[in-house]
């Protein structure tokens, strides 16, 4: 797939972070239906599907270059963004090759991986970067495996270790996460990292979660869709960095709501790995503006219905109780009361 890669945009400061058409018509809108309630919503994560983001193992899109030059630059200030326990060495190697095979496979114009024996090639054209390396020795590379190449992925990645029937977030690079810190997390076991999520425990959707990942299979990855609102289309709204982000969320206006708040939308993959039996655990996240959005009517008209209509408890856990009413009242000028086809393809393909 050729991804027509922009120059760098800003997800901080001036925020020159802006989504072609092409962008738009391709984003993982996550609404199926006119009200959301929490599901397991799993499926396996196979190529093809109601947007073009399900069409390659780890999506790429056109701020490629800019994703990562954000990712550089939160990792200069915070190098725990990035982190991983001794004992998932293995799992480090696993990632680096899966995601190396991936993305040869699905952009083989932008990436290539020659192997020879344990001493492997990787070339990554759109950052320039030409590596020789052996494969399994650390010291052959500037950082270590995972992060060497989670450097260059969009999205975040966490390993998950199975033991005890349970799974523990015991590695992971996290840059451009909604709300939650690495930090804090790793370590932790499934049922303690998503213990503030309310209602779904009561709903038993995090008991359903966890047993069926426990007997996720090698080859058969599964995807499902998650969202929240942030304001402004930055990437990292970490608690760590509340303070250059907590001040924006604040400044949402019924006038500014269209430019400045913005649809997050994560598509959260799971795999297996071969040798460490780990789960990697690929969170994408996408941006997109309030008016972008509206540009592609049934969305537009659904966002509003989902919004209106929603949970109190999940719209102040997603954050947008002091805005949500500029919400409903910015996307009701879209809505003119037609019945919507159930999925969540734009369903035109030109704005």
């Amino acid at each position: 797939m050729d991804l027509n890669i922009k120059p760098a945009e800003t997800y901080r400061g001036d925020y020159t972070f802006r989504n072609s058409d092409d962008a738009i018509l391709r984003f993982p809108f996550p609404f199926p239906d006119d009200n959301y309630m929490y599901s397991v919503n799993m499926e396996p994560h196979v190529r093809g599907g109601e947007t073009v983001a399900f069409q390659a193992t780890f999506d790429l899109d056109e701020h490629y270059v800019g994703d990562m030059a954000d990712r550089a630059i939160t990792l200069a200030d915070d190098p725990l963004r990035c982190q991983v326990l001794p004992h998932m060495a293995e799992a480090e190697w696993d990632t680096l090759e899966l995601l190396m095979e991936s993305l040869t496979l699905d952009y083989p114009q932008h990436f290539s991986l020659t192997k020879n024996g344990d001493e492997w090639h990787w070339v990554n054209r759109p950052l320039n970067i030409d590596q020789h390396f052996t494969f399994g020795k650390a010291e052959t590379l500037p950082y270590g495996p995972f992060e060497y190449i989670a450097r260059q992925v969009q999205g975040d990645f966490s390993l998950q270790d199975q033991r005890e029937n349970m799974l523990y977030m015991d590695g992971g690079m996290v840059t451009s996460q909604a709300d939650w810190s690495l930090n804090f997390d790793v370590g932790m076991s499934f049922t303690e990292w998503h213990g503030p999520v309310p209602l779904a425990h009561e709903m038993g959707v995090f008991d359903r979660a966890l047993q069926y990942l426990l007997r996720l299979q090698l080859g058969k990855p599964v995807r499902r869709l998650n969202w929240t609102l942030t304001a402004n289309p930055r990437l990292d709204t970490s608690p760590e960095n509340y303070p250059a982000w907590g001040p924006e969320k604040a400044a949402i206006t019924p006038e500014n709501v269209g430019e400045r708040l913005c649809l997050r939308v994560e598509l959260q993959t799971l795999t297996r790995l071969p040798r460490s039996n780990a789960i990697l655990f690929g969170i994408r996240g996408y941006l997109i503006r309030l008016e972008e959005l509206a540009r592609v009517r049934k969305w537009a008209i659904r966002m509003h219905r989902v919004i209106r209509d929603l949970n109190p408890q999940i719209a102040e856990y997603k954050g947008m109780t002091r805005y949500r009413q500029f919400i409903i009242d910015y996307l009701a000028q879209f809505d003119d009361g037609r019945e919507l086809n159930q999925g969540i393809a734009a369903e035109q393909t030109s704005l």
